[in-house]
């Protein structure tokens, strides 16, 4: 970590052990908590009496370690996740999908025109709006232990077809950010993204045999080595690719899944999931000025008021497509309301193409703020969503 002492680092740790510990105590998700610790400990961190407690004047010294926190999340996903059961549901999944796609997109593009952004700029809402966090939702299935329930099966579909579908997205957006017109180019930019998803997955279920054999090794410190170097490097093709890094390490996860080195993997690699996913969370808070969260918050609000709701119903009829109850169905919805690392990366896109004041300010400065509320109402509704279940009047008759 250039520029950063060891002391610093000890103090950034200490930081996320304690606010962690607070944060379970209080009955909340850790990561709200990371990412608080992170814009208290980064270069926009508020003086407090006096004192600006500033460890990390530059997130990209720790940019690559939370990368790294996002692929053994999705990694892990994988591994829990049978990919033979989701292609035998191959129809519920695609149904699924498309409902929670289909509304969520256009809703996200209608907030945007609310607000008073240009059909661009509501493009780009659109895609900020619209997808799950996969690593905020992957970690809370894990955190709840709602993993091995029927609805996770459903939760995770539906984040594989947004995360697939934001590929698509982001082809068109780069190419509509850049002033491309050709709609024959933007449909090839597609079909390339989704050609080489569907070429992974194929290789996740065929290539077994090869997996398991390259990372069959005796010494359990060689084995954590290997695993995590495949990881990033399948997960590095696939950001080159255009694939997405967080789909290619769900395949790879999935691939390993379908070996007999399961247990060992979840035994040996589960606490360097946990220390980077923690840096993720961390980073998204280190590059987060509180002060332009404030300016945003309104329309942040607007945006909640939407798009949660929303995301309620879209889920809910998602889940039904898997032949879930009622109330696990509503789980799903639940789910899948946080936002998280792809609206960070549309935002970062906006800003570093954009033309106007509008892509380079507003839109960053409002998907931090939409991305922190989303994850800790996301937390509070999934955490408890029985309850809320419970309190709708038709429950009792569903």
């Amino acid at each position: 970590m250039a520029g950063l002492t060891l002391l610093d680092v000890g103090l950034v740790l200490l930081a996320l052990a304690a606010a962690g510990l607070l944060a379970r105590r209080v009955g909340q998700s850790v990561i709200p908590a990371y990412l608080l610790v992170g814009m208290l400990v980064g270069p926009h961190a508020p003086t407090l009496w006096g004192f600006r407690p500033t460890l990390v004047a530059d997130p990209e010294t720790v940019a690559v370690f939370a990368d790294l926190g996002v692929v053994l999340l999705l990694f892990f996903v994988g591994l829990e996740l049978s990919l033979d059961a989701l292609f035998e549901k191959g129809r519920q999944v695609l149904a699924g999908g498309a409902i929670d796609v289909g509304v969520s997109l256009p809703l996200g593009f209608a907030v945007g025109v609310l607000l008073g952004f240009d059909w661009v700029a509501s493009l780009v809402l659109a895609g900020v709006l619209f997808n799950s966090s996969t690593v905020i939702v992957a970690k809370l299935l894990l955190e709840l232990d709602w993993i091995a329930n029927p609805e996770s099966e459903a939760i995770l579909s539906v984040v594989v077809v947004e995360d697939v579908a934001t590929a698509g997205y982001l082809a068109v957006l780069s190419a509509v950010l850049l002033g491309a017109t050709d709609v024959v180019a933007l449909a090839v930019d597609v079909a390339v993204v989704v050609a080489l998803v569907a070429a992974g997955a194929v290789v996740a279920l065929r290539g077994t045999r090869v997996v398991e054999r390259v990372l069959d090794v005796e010494s359990g410190e060689l084995f954590v080595l290997l695993a995590l170097g495949v990881a990033a490097t399948v997960a590095g093709l696939g950001a080159r690719s255009g694939v997405g890094a967080a789909v290619a390490a769900f395949l790879f996860g999935a691939a390993v899944g379908r070996t007999t080195l399961t247990d060992r993997v979840e035994g040996l690699l589960s606490p360097s999931r946990d220390l980077f996913a923690a840096l993720f969370f961390a980073a998204v808070g280190l590059a987060t000025d509180p002060a332009l969260i404030t300016a945003e918050a309104w329309a942040v609000a607007v945006a909640v008021a939407v798009t949660i709701p929303g995301q309620f119903v879209s889920g809910y009829y998602a889940g039904r497509q898997f032949d879930l109850e009622p109330r696990r169905a509503f789980r799903v919805g639940a789910a899948l309301a946080p936002r998280g690392e792809f609206a960070l990366v549309i935002a970062a896109l906006a800003a570093s193409v954009g033309t106007t004041p509008v892509l380079t300010e507003r839109v960053p400065a409002f998907t931090v703020g939409y991305v922190l509320a989303t994850s800790v109402l996301g937390t509070l509704v999934m955490r408890h969503s029985d309850r809320l279940w419970a309190a709708l009047p038709w429950a009792d008759a569903a």
